[in-house]
């Protein structure tokens, strides 16, 4: 039961942190990621047919804890995000995906 109210109280701070991003609030960090520089990779998790990402993308990828990240996938669509985009992001860049990010 514990377990269930602190992942529910982790994705309402996630969730805050995006709805703060998205409203350009001031600057936070999320896993190894300044919160200004994620806005560089919406292009390439949003819609049904996204860009590849861009170089300034895969650079904010490559300093990521992804394995952190990974841990939000399930609140992403909330905010536009398509999850399957966001998680191939990694391999879009060139670097692996965590077994973390992994769907089983």
């Amino acid at each position: 039961m514990a377990k269930t109210a602190s992942k529910v109280l982790v994705q309402r701070f996630v969730a805050m942190f995006l709805i703060a991003l998205v409203n350009g609030a001031m600057a936070m960090s999320i896993c190894n990621i300044d919160s200004s520089k994620m806005k560089l990779c919406l292009p390439a998790v949003n819609g049904n047919s996204p860009p590849p990402p861009t170089k300034q993308c895969c650079a904010v990828v490559h300093g990521a804890h992804l394995p952190c990240l990974c841990g939000y996938r399930n609140i992403l669509p909330a905010f536009g995000i398509n999850p399957k985009h966001a998680l191939a992001l990694p391999n879009k860049c060139g670097f692996e995906t965590p077994p973390e990010c992994r769907r089983k």
